[in-house]
């Protein structure tokens, strides 16, 4: 089941899949804003603003059969809060694009509640859009006494906006499966070095540290309450506070000695600051608190930057997480080994940090794109990882179905059979005759782009070769390769082979080809000029052995 990258509806996924109670930690983020689309962008090697641009999916959710499917799964989930939950949320919301999404969301969460294990934990990343319905809804599946923090991350510096509160941050709403018997590890992150100048301003061998009271409030019998150095804490309502971690860094014996026998232990090896007395009064001993390797994570995150437009993990997916955000929840929220599940997968940064960080994992996308990407991202961070991915075609009759259920999806697929950037998307105009790019440098030194159509229909003809050649010459591209689900037609092999040759330093290329479906899966490949290293695809920095704790 692990590791594996699924392409398909999430939902049905989920469903036929993935076993009840086998996943440690969930990520999802799940996309809404009736404003946006999500794109999935392709640089070119040439460094030009890209042209590829692929609608991977439209971040708009109507209400439709879909919908209303939707919200009957839940009405008929037997999850009794879920189901009156949604019921009342389509009372106030009416049925709109919101309660479209909630409905989607709402039985894609009862689903994912089944999945989890009882010691397992989730973390559903939104902005404030939908993030105040979406924790409703998760009160109603896991139930809200199960929910741990609402999570802010700052992901912008600032946002200008004329009329309102810039909005620069995100939400993470963490639950877990059960109160109490979660997975939960201690993370530390770097301190503030605003924090360190103002409560870190003294030094000693041991390095950093601020001064701390011996004493606690309220008066006490016995050792804590006895003079010592000739300090009497009771006159002041308080008593002796010694903290016992550090008195057991030096012996084994702490539950015999009294508190000031500890308090002396202390003195000696230098953990008791004495301040300078005044008017011939002795000093007053305060305790040394050391800086420890850092602060524990906190529910408000702004210390992890976007991923900006020069970021060295930057692909070009515009909704891209930083892996460092993804690191921090794994590390805390899952343990070596254990299932980390992102059933929106998108580029995959939540795999990404898994494999990092030495988990499984499972990604789920409704998109080839996305799994295409994702394979790439971790092939090139990971040299040498294995792993599984289902629903892409694999023989000649799964690409036949998915041609047939979606054309888009199948150009998308198929222009990665040999190596091409996909281009285009649904909402274009009329066909460019372009659905891929094949980025080479024929000379050896300058990047050019080939022309790649994609035909999967069952009714060929030659003038699908002369669109072809046309396209070629409009756009001055060194090559052009017609890629076709079914075999072509012996004019079309002729019209091809008139398209001529072309000299390279790696030998004579045919300037139009013919690639069968069939034949590429069966690995016979069209003869091409050599590509650069990634092929037009934003190639992922590879990860370093050993800096996989590092957050």
């Amino acid at each position: 089941m692990t590791n594996a990258l699924y392409y398909g509806d999430n939902l049905a996924v989920l469903r036929e899949s993935i076993k009840d109670e086998t996943v440690d930690l969930i990520y999802l983020d799940p996309p809404f804003n009736s404003n946006a689309s999500y794109n999935v962008l392709f640089k070119a090697l040439t460094g030009e603003q890209s042209q590829a641009q692929i609608e991977a999916f439209e971040d708009t959710w109507h209400w439709n059969e879909h919908a209303e499917r939707a919200f009957d799964d839940v009405i008929q989930s037997g999850n009794t809060e879920a189901a009156n939950m949604l019921n009342a949320m389509r009372s106030f919301l009416g049925e709109n694009d919101m309660m479209a999404y909630l409905a989607m969301m709402a039985v894609r969460l009862i689903e994912l509640h089944r999945v989890l294990k009882p010691t397992g934990s989730l973390y559903l990343h939104c902005d404030p859009t939908a993030s105040h319905y979406l924790k409703v809804l998760l009160d109603a599946v896991f139930g809200p006494h199960v929910f741990r923090n609402e999570v802010i991350w700052k992901r912008t510096s600032s946002a200008n906006n004329p009329k309102r509160w810039g909005p620069v941050h995100d939400v993470l709403l963490f639950y877990t499966k059960t109160p109490d018997d979660y997975v939960w590890n201690k993370v530390l992150i770097a301190h503030d070095e605003d924090y360190l100048a103002i409560k870190y301003r003294h030094e000693d061998e041991r390095g950093r540290y601020r001064l701390s009271d011996l004493t606690a409030a309220g008066k006490r019998g016995g050792d804590s309450g006895k003079p010592w150095h000739g300090f009497d804490p009771t006159p002041l309502g308080r008593h002796w506070g010694v903290p016992a971690s550090i008195v057991a860094e030096f012996t084994d014996d702490a539950g015999h000695l009294t508190t000031q026998q500890k308090l002396d232990l202390l003195d000696e090896n230098n953990f008791i600051y004495w301040t300078p007395g005044r008017a011939g009064k002795p000093g007053f001993p305060q305790l040394k608190r050391h800086l420890a390797g850092g602060q524990n994570i906190q529910d408000v995150i702004d210390d992890i930057a976007p991923v900006n437009s020069m970021a060295k993990e930057r692909l070009g997916y515009p909704t891209q997480k930083p892996v460092e955000l993804l690191e921090r929840i794994v590390l805390a929220s899952s343990n070596e080994n254990e299932i980390v599940l992102d059933p929106f997968c998108g580029c995959g940064t939540a795999v990404h940090a898994a494999q990092k960080l030495h988990r499984q994992w499972i990604g789920i996308d409704i998109t080839h794109l996305a799994i295409g990407l994702i394979e790439r991202r971790l092939k090139d961070a990971f040299p040498g990882i294995q792993f599984e991915v289902h629903g892409t075609p694999t023989d000649f009759a799964g690409a036949e179905d998915l041609a047939k259920r979606d054309k888009f999806q199948f150009q998308w697929w198929a222009v990665t059979l040999i190596n091409a950037v996909p281009y285009g998307g649904k909402k274009k105009g009329a066909d460019s005759g372009i659905d891929g790019y094949y980025y080479c440098k024929p000379d050896g030194k300058k990047t050019e782009a080939g022309i790649v159509s994609v035909k999967g229909g069952d009714n060929l003809h030659s003038n699908m070769v002369d669109e072809l050649r046309g396209v070629i010459e409009k756009e001055k591209a060194p090559l052009g390769v017609l890629i076709t689900l079914r075999e072509p037609t012996g004019p079309m092999v002729k019209a091809a082979a008139t398209a001529g040759l072309f000299d390279t330093p790696f030998g004579k290329f045919q300037r139009l080809q013919i690639a069968t479906v069939g034949d590429m899966l069966d690995g016979k490949l069209p003869k091409l000029p050599p590509q650069e290293k990634g092929g037009g695809y934003k190639q992922a920095v590879p990860e370093k052995p050993g800096q996989e704790r590092l957050i």
